[in-house]
């Protein structure tokens, strides 16, 4: 009986490893869904919160997720480079914008640390941007580029098309002299479709 266990042990074993290896190969991102597994439930710890500020804005939960994902790797308490802070790494000045169109005054720059106030925050400036875009037939790709590089870089990649208002998502990717953030859009519609494909955790 002693000898039995371990041999029953190491069957369900090796049939988990198989298991999550099909798993695996059979995700449309590989990476992502091992990446979700290694972060141990944290990866969805803030789900009904980004849901819930997605909602209120009307925005898909799975894009603002993806952006938490990019922005902080759901970290509440992460502060970025230039001071931005929480899960969707907001700065102070877009903070103070939403204060001042929310009419709140008793703002305070840690507030960005609390995960409802910081998505709240996130999702307004995110919606903000994607309705300035709003015309344009695929919005996405200006708000994302807005969010992370600034209104001012946004405008000018656009006269760098040479099209003005009639310039496209692939025209502004393509003027774009900032790298990073060509791969901060091209990351965040990819875990996008990955959730939306069902497999984020």
């Amino acid at each position: 009986m002693i000898r039995f266990f371990p041999k029953v042990f190491v069957l369900v074993f090796c049939a988990a490893l198989t298991a999550a290896g099909l798993t695996l190969c059979t995700s449309s991102d590989p990476i992502c869904k091992l990446q979700s597994w290694l972060a141990l439930g944290r990866y969805s710890a803030h789900d009904a919160l980004i849901s819930a500020a997605a909602k209120k804005r009307g925005l898909d939960p799975l894009l603002v997720k993806a952006m938490v994902w990019r922005e902080s790797a759901f970290d509440p308490t992460k502060i970025g480079t230039s001071g931005e802070r929480g899960l969707m790494q907001v700065g102070e000045a877009a903070a103070q914008d939403w204060a001042k169109a929310e009419k709140i005054e008793t703002f305070v720059k840690t507030d960005l640390f609390d995960a409802k106030t910081n998505l709240d925050v996130g999702t307004w400036y995110l919606k903000r941007s994607l309705d300035r875009w709003k015309a344009k037939e695929n919005p996405l790709p200006f708000a994302l580029a807005e969010y992370n590089a600034g209104h001012t870089r946004v405008d000018r990649w656009i006269e760098a098309t040479g099209r003005g208002d009639a310039a496209t998502a692939d025209e502004l990717l393509r003027a774009m002299d900032f790298p990073t953030t060509r791969k901060y859009i091209d990351d965040i519609t990819a875990r996008q479709r990955f959730y939306q494909a069902g497999e984020g955790n």
